[in-house]
């Protein structure tokens, strides 16, 4: 048995309408995985199954989703030794243990470029700083995220299939997966 997390792009249905974690936990019960358990009500996943392609999970994850809420999401999942290796991967580890709202991690379902920095370092115009590790975009935005000009420029079409995940979710899902 594998450890696995499942990290979806977005869970909000509609309007007023986001997904429920129990129906989330029932829906991967339903594909034969085990111990499946969320970290705060956000689209994150963890849960264990037998050894299997990361995109062999992405796929009936992806179409279960849309069976159960009606609405295609994209999921993007790693096993739990590649999770616990993205989290000490931090190139912004100590500024994310200062302010953990900080530190952000796209994680990408295809790896990312080391091409990808330069068009995005024009949109770095308030201190951000950017890094690629193993094909996930790491950015460290020292004021607020919500207010970086450079979100409005991660977009999937720019980027590919990817979601973020801020600090406390990172050490949040490596200590599910270590408990």
């Amino acid at each position: 048995m594998n450890s696995y997390v499942a990290l979806l792009y977005s869970i909000v249905l509609g309007p007023g309408r986001r997904v429920v974690m129990r129906d989330l936990k029932q829906m991967a019960e339903g594909l034969g995985y085990r111990s499946p358990r969320t970290l705060v009500a956000t689209g994150n996943l963890v849960f264990d199954a037998g050894q299997t392609s990361i995109r062999d999970v992405e796929m009936p994850l992806e179409a279960a989703f849309s069976q159960t809420f009606g609405r295609h999401v994209d999921i993007i999942v790693r096993s739990g030794a590649g999770w616990l290796r993205l989290a000490a991967s931090s190139p912004f580890h100590d500024e994310g243990e200062k302010d953990a709202t900080q530190v952000h991690v796209r994680v990408m379902r295809e790896p990312l470029a080391e091409e990808a920095l330069v068009g995005l370092q024009r949109y770095c115009v308030a201190g951000e700083r950017l890094a690629i590790v193993d094909g996930d975009l790491w950015v460290h935005f020292p004021g607020k995220a919500s207010e970086s000009k450079l979100l409005g420029a991660m977009t999937t079409k720019r980027l590919g299939i990817g979601t973020f995940r801020n600090w406390n979710t990172v050490k949040g899902l490596s200590d599910m997966l270590r408990s």
